[in-house]
C-alpha cells in the first residue's frame, strides 16, 4: 500500500513512498533517510538557477539558462574515441534549433521521443563548431516542473541515488510538510514576521522565487538557533537547580604547588585558575569554559583546581577524548603531585594504574576494575583521569566535585547526567576545555552565556616554531635536516591526511608514507607508525617508545593532533597541509616547541593554487591561535569552521555563523520565553525538540 492511499504523514516510512523498494530504502537509510520527516529535513546545499527561460535563437556560449522546444530527433550512438555511448537530441523552437548530448544515459532514448514537449537547462558552450547543451536536465513541459525551469534544487547524494530521484522523492512528501509541527507560538512568529514552518518547508525545496527562498531559510535557521539556545539555557538552568559541593580556597596548598613549577605561571594562566577557584567557592555548579592556545598550560590550571578540590575531602574527574591523552595527562598530574597527599588514578578501558597519596609508598602499578571501583567508591582516589570508560554505570565516586572535560564537545548532557548519578547526589562543577581557540561569533552561537576564560599566552621559556612551506625541489634538503637533527638526538613527526574519504583511520596514507620513509628515505632510522586503527595497546606502546626516543620519527595521522606532549620532538612535517584547515594546522604544530628546543613546522602541499597559497602564507604569518581561528573563519567559510569544531552540532543543517543576526534574535527570545516557562511546560513540540538535542550534544 502507498502513501497516496493511506494518506502521508511525516512519520511514514519510506518505503511506502512510489518506487521505494527494499534496495532504494537502504541507499536512503545512508543518508540518514528512514521516514519522510528525515526526507523533509534533507536540505539542499544549492541551487541551480535554471529560471530563465530562452528562446534556443537567444542562446550563447556560456548562457545558463533553459530551453522550450519539441524533440525532433533523439538516438544512442558509440563514441568512435573512448567507446562511450551517447546519447543525442535535436531540439527545435520557432526561433532555431540546438543539439543536446548526454553521455552514458541510453535510457533517455526510452524516456522520450520525438515530437515530445520538452524542457531542457544547462550551460550552453560550443563543442566541435557548434553550439551545444552537454548533459542538460530535461523533463516533460508542464506547470510544476522539478529540474529545469526553476530555481532547482541539489541535494546531499550517495552512491546509487539520483538528483531526480531525490527531488522525486521530496515532491511525493510534501505533502506532509503542514503536518509537521509547528513549535512556535504563534504571537513570536506574528511579531517577528516569520513564515509557517509547513510553508518555510516546502519553499526550501522547491522554492517559487529567490524571495520565498529568503523567507523559507529565514524560518528554518531561526528554529535551529532557537531550539539550540533552547536547550543549552534549560539545560544550565535545571543544573543550577541541583547543589554543589563549595570548594574553599587552599591558600598555602596552592602557592606551594605554584612554586614547585619548573616554570613561571603566565597572567593567562593565574586569571584563569583564580577565577575557576572563585566559581568552586559558590555552592552553584560552575559551568565555564576554558580555552587555551596550543602548549599555552591548561593542563596546570587543571591541577591547581584538582588540589583545592583533593584537599577539600573531594573528588575530581578528568576525562580526556583518547586512551593516548588520558595516560599522558595521569603521568602528568603524577608528576605535579609527587609532594602532595593527592592520590592519582588513571581508568580506561584498557589500563588502570595508581599513585598513592604517599608517592613515596611502593606503587602496586596495574589494578583490577573492581578493585580501582572499590576506591573511587571509599573515596580513596582524589583524582581520575580516564575516557568515556568513566561514564559507565558502575562507576561510583564518594564525593565529585569537579569534572574536567578535554575536548568538550564530544562530551554530551546525559554523560553529564550520568556523572551526577555516579555522585553523592550534588553536581559536580563543570569545566570544559578546548585546545581549540574560538572566534567570539561561534562562541556566542554555541554556548550563549556560558562564562569563558581564555589563556593565550605561551609559557616565556618556549620558542617561537619556525613554520615553512617546502616545494617539492627541496624535499630532499627537508630529509636532511630531519636527519640532522636526530644526530643530535631530536625527533620528528610526519602526519598524513585521510586521503581516501572511506578510510576513516588514515591507515593507507600512513601505510605508504611508511614505506617509502623506511625503504628509501630514512632506512637507517628508527620509524614508527600510529594511527587510529591499532590497538589500546600497540598505540600506548608506540607512544613510549616515541617518548622515550626509542624511535626516531613517527609517520601518523591527525591523531597525535590534541595535546600530545614529547618535548624532545622539534620537527613537524605535515603532507597534503592544503587539506587542514588554519586551526587544525595549528593544533598540529602545537606537537612541536614543547621544550627549550628551537622547533620546525615544515608544509608540504600537493595543491598550488592562489587559494590555497594565499591560505597558507597566512598560516606562515600568524603564531596565535586565536587569529588563526579568525582567519580560518574568513578562508574556509562558517559552515565548514562550524563542522571542523563542533561536529557534534549536527542540529545546525542550515544556519551557519553568517547568520549571527539570526542567532541573538534567538538567543534573546530563548531567554525571554524560558524566564515565562523554564520547564517549557505549555510548549510541547519544543520540549521534545530540547529534550532530542540535549540527548545528542554537548550543552555545557
Amino acid at each position: 500500500m502507498r502513501a497516496a492511499d493511506v494518506g502521508m504523514t511525516p512519520g511514514m516510512a519510506l518505503g511506502h513512498l512510489s518506487r521505494v523498494g527494499s534496495a532504494t530504502a537502504a541507499r536512503l537509510s545512508r543518508l540518514g533517510l528512514r521516514t519522510v520527516h528525515d526526507l523533509l529535513r534533507h536540505y539542499p546545499f544549492r541551487y541551480d538557477d535554471f529560471g530563465t527561460i530562452l528562446p534556443i535563437g537567444r542562446l550563447a556560449a556560456g548562457t545558463v539558462a533553459t530551453v522550450r522546444g519539441r524533440i525532433e530527433l533523439i538516438e544512442n550512438r558509440r563514441s568512435p574515441r573512448r567507446r562511450l555511448m551517447l546519447t543525442e537530441a535535436v531540439i527545435v523552437d520557432a526561433t532555431g534549433s540546438i543539439l543536446a548530448v548526454w553521455f552514458n544515459q541510453p535510457y533517455l532514448v526510452r524516456q522520450f521521443r520525438p515530437g515530445d514537449d520538452v524542457y531542457l537547462a544547462g550551460q550552453a558552450s560550443y563543442e566541435f563548431r557548434q553550439l551545444q547543451l552537454v548533459n542538460p536536465s530535461i523533463e516533460l513541459y508542464r506547470q510544476l516542473t522539478l529540474h529545469t525551469a526553476r530555481l532547482v534544487p541539489v541535494y546531499p547524494a550517495t552512491e546509487g541515488v539520483t538528483q531526480r530521484q531525490i527531488r522525486a522523492l521530496v515532491q511525493q512528501a510534501l505533502p506532509a510538510a503542514s503536518l509537521v509541527p509547528d513549535g512556535l507560538p504563534p504571537a513570536l512568529r506574528q511579531r517577528l514576521q516569520l513564515a509557517t514552518r509547513g510553508w518555510a518547508i516546502q519553499q526550501v525545496h522547491f522554492p517559487q522565487h529567490r524571495q520565498a527562498l529568503e523567507s523559507a531559510l529565514r524560518r528554518l535557521k531561526f528554529d535551529e538557533f532557537f531550539v539550540l539556545q533552547l536547550a543549552l539555557q534549560q539545560a544550565r538552568w535545571q543544573m543550577s537547580q541541583i547543589a554543589a559541593h563549595a570548594v574553599p580556597f587552599q591558600r598555602d596548598a596552592t602557592t606551594r604547588l605554584v612554586q614547585s613549577f619548573p616554570f613561571t605561571l603566565t597572567q593567562d594562566q593565574r586569571a584563569a585558575a583564580w577565577k575557576i577557584l572563585q566559581d568552586l567557592q559558590r555552592s552553584v555548579p560552575m559551568h565555564r569554559l576554558l580555552e587555551g592556545d596550543v602548549g599555552a598550560g591548561k593542563t596546570v590550571v587543571v591541577a591547581i583546581a584538582a588540589l583545592n578540590v583533593a584537599l577539600s575531602g573531594g573528588q575530581t574527574a578528568v576525562m580526556a577524548p583518547t586512551e593516548i591523552l588520558a595516560v599522558q595527562h595521569f603521568q602528568t598530574f603524577c608528576r605535579m603531585f609527587a609532594d602532595f597527599p593527592v592520590a592519582v588514578g588513571l581508568f580506561t578501558r584498557t589500563q588502570r594504574f595508581v599513585q598513592a597519596r604517599d608517592a613515596t609508598a611502593p606503587q602496586p602499578g596495574r589494578f583490577k576494575k573492581a578493585e580501582i571501583l572499590a576506591m573511587l567508591g571509599r573515596g580513596e582516589l582524589d583524582l581520575v583521569v580516564g575516557t568515556h570508560a568513566l561514564l559507565q554505570e558502575s562507576v561510583r565516586w564518594q564525593q565529585l566535585t569537579l569534572a574536567a572535560v578535554d575536548e568538550q564537545h564530544r562530551f554530551g548532557v546525559q554523560q553529564r547526567q550520568l556523572l551526577v548519578a555516579a555522585g553523592s547526589g550534588a553536581s559536580p562543577h563543570f569545566l570544559s576545555l578546548t585546545a581549540t581557540p574560538i572566534p567570539r561569533s561561534l562562541a556566542l552561537v554555541l554556548y550563549g552565556d556560558l562564562a569563558i576564560s581564555a589563556i593565550r599566552q605561551r609559557p616565556r621559556e618556549r620558542k617561537t616554531v619556525v613554520t615553512q612551506l617546502v616545494s617539492a625541489a627541496a624535499r630532499q634538503r627537508l630529509y636532511q635536516f630531519i636527519r640532522d637533527q636526530v644526530a643530535v638526538g631530536r625527533q620528528a613527526f610526519v602526519v598524513c591526511p585521510l586521503i581516501d574519504p572511506s578510510d576513516r583511520f588514515g591507515v593507507k596514507a600512513v601505510t605508504a608514507e611508511l614505506a617509502e620513509l623506511q625503504q628509501r628515505v630514512f632506512p637507517d632510522l628508527r620509524v614508527g607508525v600510529l594511527h587510529g586503527k591499532l590497538s589500546a595497546e600497540k598505540k600506548t606502546t608506540t607512544m613510549a617508545d616515541f617518548l622515550a626516543n626509542r624511535t626516531s620519527v613517527l609517520v601518523t595521522t591527525t591523531v597525535v593532533e590534541v595535546g600530545v606532549d614529547v618535548p624532545n620532538a622539534t620537527i613537524i612535517v605535515i603532507e597534503g597541509a592544503e587539506r587542514f584547515g588554519l586551526s587544525q594546522l595549528h593544533q598540529l604544530r602545537g606537537r612541536v616547541g614543547r621544550s627549550g628546543h628551537q622547533s620546525y613546522c615544515f608544509l608540504c602541499a600537493d595543491a598550488t593554487s592562489p587559494e590555497v597559497l594565499e591560505r597558507l602564507a597566512a598560516f606562515l604569518q600568524a603564531k596565535d591561535g586565536f587569529a588563526l581561528a579568525e582567519l580560518d573563519l574568513k578562508f574556509r567559510g562558517p559552515g565548514q569552521l562550524l563542522g571542523t569544531l563542533q561536529s557534534g552540532f549536527s542540529h545546525l543543517r542550515l544556519a551557519t555563523l553568517a547568520d549571527l543576526e539570526v542567532a541573538e534574535i534567538a538567543k534573546h527570545e530563548a531567554a525571554a520565553l524560558l524566564h515565562q516557562d523554564p520547564e517549557l511546560a505549555q510548549h510541547a513540540v519544543l520540549r521534545k525538540q530540547v529534550a532530542d538535542l540535549q540527548a545528542l550534544v554537548h550543552l555545557e
